[in-house]
């Protein structure tokens, strides 16, 4: 018989944002962002559940968070601080498992199969995290615990902020097939939309279906969807898997073809580019600029400088003429994207574990 996994992921609760109220009380129990200014096209980087009250999530605009909850209280990141607390929560992961994958700054999985402590329980491994966490950092974390890191990423989310859900092979049929398709990890808005339109709007409904039909519709990601909608993912905990890029696009309501409006989209692209590239510690060598048409012809357009980039401001001056380069304006355009890539090599040898990108 195989041997099971024990798989734990950790994700902070609203980290950067619990991390200024504990550190200024004053702070707590009010709707805190953290991110840029509303008043020059920042982006929420995180938000404290109070303000999540209002709808306030990650990525929004500041000017719109504003609007949402005007009395909220905006401070910009202070990355420093976030990565020493990191560190912090690194050091209790590592005094159970040798297999530690972090995602960021705030979350990472454990596979605690055969563990330091040879604690037979991986729940108790969990609940023995989030104990230490709490007692060293002041913070709460939430977990997730499975057999393969879908379930463990979707169960750590079920139950926030400072929860555990626990999902065993013999719970993961029916956990599955009651969770809205919206809660499966890695199917964003499009996707669901397009999912919606054929009829699934469960995980029991996306198991209906083939997986020569998901792969039809979706293509090659479509026989990744089949495998998580019947409790498939061998996909291992990998510390040392190096991230590649580290990009965000948006396909628009409507296709337009006003420069203008491209390049506000763009820049608000860059900002959240930004704060992923500070999250993760990484600077970039290489700016890639992303256009499908409304006809869905895509076109990527690539500079590489000298100087590596980690600030919206730098990209922006890249964005600019490969957006010349285009035919951007004289065709109409249904999706624009940003993405780094091509990592200093400085960057990625400091540490002994690096941040990952989930393939979704």
């Amino acid at each position: 018989m195989q041997n099971i996994r024990k798989i734990i992921h950790i994700d902070m609760d609203a980290f950067y944002a619990s991390v200024e109220q504990r550190d200024s009380p004053e702070l707590r129990g009010k709707p805190v962002i953290v991110g840029g200014d509303p008043g020059k096209r920042g982006v929420v980087a995180a938000c404290s559940y109070e303000a999540r009250r209002f709808g306030i999530h990650s990525a929004m605009s500041s000017a719109k968070a504003h609007r949402l909850c005007p009395h909220s209280i905006f401070l910009k990141p202070r990355f420093d601080v976030y990565r020493a607390v990191s560190a912090e929560i690194r050091d209790v992961f590592h005094e159970y498992a040798d297999l530690v994958e972090p995602l960021s700054l705030d979350e990472a999985f454990l596979d605690v199969t055969a563990n330091k402590k040879g604690i037979p329980s991986a729940t108790w491994i969990a609940q023995e995290i989030r104990g230490k966490i709490r007692k060293r950092t002041r913070l709460t974390a939430s977990a997730g615990v499975s057999f393969n890191k879908f379930l463990a990423k979707v169960a750590s989310d079920m139950n926030k902020p400072d929860g555990i859900t626990v999902v065993t092979p013999e719970q993961a049929d029916r956990f599955i097939e009651r969770l809205p398709i919206r809660k499966f990890h890695g199917i964003g808005k499009v996707t669901e939309k397009k999912m919606r339109q054929l009829g699934i709007e469960t995980g029991a409904d996306l198991k209906k279906m083939a997986r020569n039909e998901l792969i039809r519709h979706f293509g090659k990601v479509g026989s990744y969807f089949h495998g998580i909608a019947h409790g498939d993912d061998d996909r291992p905990v990998e510390p040392n898997r190096i991230r590649k890029s580290v990009g965000k696009e948006t396909t628009l309501t409507t296709d337009i073809d006003d420069r203008g409006q491209m390049i506000e989209i763009l820049e608000r692209l860059a900002l959240q580019v930004e704060h992923l590239l500070k999250r993760y510690e990484l600077k970039g060598m290489t700016l890639t600029l992303k256009v499908k048409y409304s006809d869905f012809q895509s076109i990527t357009r690539s500079i590489t400088g000298a100087v590596p980039i980690t600030e919206a401001e730098a990209m922006m001056r890249h964005v600019r003429p490969l957006l010349d380069n285009t035919e951007a304006g004289e065709k109409k355009v249904r999706l624009l994207g940003v993405t780094v890539s091509n990592f200093a090599d400085d960057g990625q040898k400091k540490r002994g574990h690096r941040q990952l990108l989930l393939p979704f």
